[in-house]
């Protein structure tokens, strides 16, 4: 029976349907208002942050300029020089890397008396400039003695047009930074910085820089503001960052290495990002990590948005997918020592080595740091080793520390099956599950958890996407199909939110012009970006998620694809409210009376939040950003049933206040 079910789900939403001859009787439910199930996490849908897609530099990170300071492996990549300036001298690219190894390189201007000099910076695809906005620019430069050179800094428009200029001047023989800013006259999708040298001499120029005035909460290495209001919006519980297989990296020598990503930004090493050449059919040569995006400003950003934060770290084992590069047991204390140094960094008093450079960063306070991932997707019998070395120092220093642990690539299989069984025997805090598979998959494990070991380890959703077009198939699309079927597994994860502490979608963002990996939640371009459908899925669950799970049930049974629709109940204790979430895979509507019990009695009207769509192909995107988008009206309740009809392919919320 059940199996008739799913395939029915499958084909409805392959869209082969027919269409009913006679009006259908009500699907019958009940919620059992008064029976609390179990409290819902406060970190129960969260996010995931990865510097995949351009979702840090030339993303969220609101710098513009490419290759700011001449570290890419290319020192020159990103910026356009006159080809007989290189080749007579009058660019030089010098490395200091005994007097500078975190950021060695710098540029040597020769002027000549009687011309300028211009380099031109192309950004992360282009720079999105806005007509009015401010723009801050800054760069370190030196003049050697004799030197009188003064740099003219111009933006140009799509065409090459100026449509904004400053000028600076730098006068000290030691390495100084110098700021100016002005206005843009125009806007531009895809802009330039031109920066131009004049007078006579030498001079030396690193870090050279450009920032929009207005990023989020106008900081100075600042984030852009449009991205993270998307991510404020959905009030996440949790930030996992900063990745993904970014944490493994392809060989151990790219790592993530957090201590690397704080200080002074002038002093954070820049490294290949391993999505650089992933994908052979989305490579991207000048992907690089300049960590101005570090994890200070993962965990301000975690405190922003109210979200508790969540790092993982590197286990001493690089990606086992490309080099399966681990580092020897007997070598594994610096690892450690990063771990419990990130605790302290975190959470350590001022007075501390890693609490006072927090202080001196500007963060005196904690950032209340609870929870940790050890390694990323590993698995395998290297895997546990390593692990309970880490676990075993970690909870000999912090023992309220929760530690999230892998389960692999696979949400089954022989690595899932051997982790699963390994880890809970060790009585492992979280279980990290990642699923990435077919609309199919989802619906026919919305149930996944009904029947889970409630005595072993949470369980943290930690990457799961439905792929409409196969996992690694470019031609993925955030389509209404694809959110749907996610909306109706997330009802199993609400459900069983006993066990399921944690969810988050992955990836999260999406350069339009930069991506190597899809589908993904948010897709944005240099001055533009929009929630999928996905998106406003994840966003209909956070926004509702109540405080304590009730029953709903058709009969004796849970509501989890019979006849299409699934189903989980929530009540929110601070606003006094039922709130339930219905899915429709079908073709067809599904009228639905559902009885609430254990109650005095409930509102006679409600609010009624709808998303969805009538193709299964829909999306959204730059030209229409809320194609499919929440829709909110009224509702009219008679006595303590709810009625209501489900379009086809939808998903609703319903929110009614409730006396008990």
């Amino acid at each position: 029976m059940k199996a008739q079910r799913i395939i029915a789900a499958f084909t409805m939403l392959a869209g082969v349907y027919t269409i009913p001859l006679a009006a259908q009787q009500p699907l019958n439910f009940t919620v059992k208002a008064g029976e609390i199930k179990t409290p819902v996490s406060p970190n129960m849908w969260g996010i995931f942050f990865e510097d995949i897609n351009l979702s840090a530099d030339g993303g969220i990170y609101a710098e513009l300029v490419k290759n700011r300071s001449f570290e890419f492996s290319t020192p020159l990549m990103g910026w356009s020089i006159p080809k007989d300036a290189v080749s007579n001298g009058q660019i030089l690219v010098l490395n200091r890397k005994e007097e500078h190894p975190s950021n060695p390189r710098f540029a040597r201007i020769t002027m000549p008396a009687t011309r300028s000099f211009e380099i031109v910076n192309e950004g992360f695809r282009g720079m999105g400039i806005k007509a009015g906005e401010q723009y801050n620019f800054s760069l370190y430069a030196r003049q050697q003695e004799g030197a009188a050179v003064k740099l003219t800094v111009t933006l140009l428009d799509d065409a090459g047009k100026e449509i904004g200029s400053t000028t600076v001047a730098p006068n000290g023989s030691s390495w100084q930074q110098y700021k100016a800013s002005f206005s843009a006259t125009a806007a531009a999708a895809k802009g330039k910085l031109k920066v131009t040298f004049s007078g006579q001499g030498v001079i030396d120029v690193d870090m050279i820089s450009l920032f929009p005035q207005h990023t989020w909460k106008e900081r100075s290495n600042g984030l852009r503001a449009d991205l993270v209001q998307l991510l404020a919006d959905l009030h996440p519980g949790f930030i996992r960052f900063p990745g993904g297989c970014i944490v493994e990296g392809r060989e151990l020598v790219n790592r993530y290495q957090w201590k690397k990503t704080v200080g002074d930004v002038n002093d954070r090493e820049l490294i290949i990002n391993r999505w650089n050449n992933e994908f052979a059919h989305r490579a991207t040569p000048d992907y690089f990590q300049s960590f101005g995006l570090g994890f200070f400003e993962y965990f301000q950003l975690s405190e922003d948005i109210g979200a508790s934060p969540l790092p993982i770290l590197n286990c001493g084992m690089a990606c086992q997918f490309n080099s399966a590069e681990v580092v020897a047991v007997n070598e594994l204390d610096p690892y450690i020592q990063d771990a419990l140094d990130l605790i302290e960094f975190a959470n350590g008093d001022v007075n501390t080595k890693w609490g006072a450079l927090r202080a001196k960063m500007g963060h005196p306070a904690p950032f209340n740091l609870k929870m940790m991932g050890v390694g990323n997707e590993q698995w395998g019998p290297q895997y546990v080793e390593r692990y309970t070395i880490f676990a075993k120092a970690i909870k000999s220093k912090y023992p309220d520390i929760k530690l999230v642990n892998s389960l692999g690539p696979s949400p089954d299989g022989d690595k899932f099956t051997f982790l699963n069984d390994t880890l809970r025997k060790l009585n492992a805090d979280i279980l990290d599950e990642h699923y990435y598979s077919s609309p199919e998959w989802f619906l026919s494990n919305a149930a996944r958890y009904d029947s889970y070991d409630r005595k072993g380890p949470k369980i943290f959703a930690g990457e799961y996407a439905a792929h409409t077009k196969g996992v690694n198939n470019g031609e993925n699309k955030n389509n209404w199909q694809s959110a749907l079927a996610e909306a109706a597994f997330m009802t199993g994860l609400e459900r069983n939110a006993d066990l399921v502490v944690m969810a988050s979608y992955a990836p999260l963002l999406a350069h339009v012009d930069g991506w190597q990996w899809s589908p993904d939640l948010i897709w944005f371009d240099n001055l533009h970006s929009y929630g999928t459908p996905n998106y406003y899925v994840q966003k209909l669950y956070a926004n509702n998620k109540g405080t304590d799970v009730v029953p709903m049930l058709k009969g004796n049974q849970v509501i989890s694809g019979q006849d299409s629709v699934y189903a989980s109940t929530v009540v929110d204790k601070a606003t006094g409210e039922l709130v339930i979430k219905l899915i429709n895979t079908a073709a067809t509507v599904k009228p639905v009376a559902v009885a609430v019990q254990g109650v005095k009695n409930i509102a006679a009207n409600g609010r009624l939040i709808t998303l969805g769509s009538n193709d299964l192909q829909g999306l959204n995107s730059l030209d229409k950003p809320t194609s499919i988008s929440p829709e909110e009206k009224n509702i009219d309740i008679k006595g303590k049933t709810i009625r209501t009809d489900i379009a086809p392919w939808s998903f609703y919320v319903i929110r009614v206040k409730i006396n008990k």
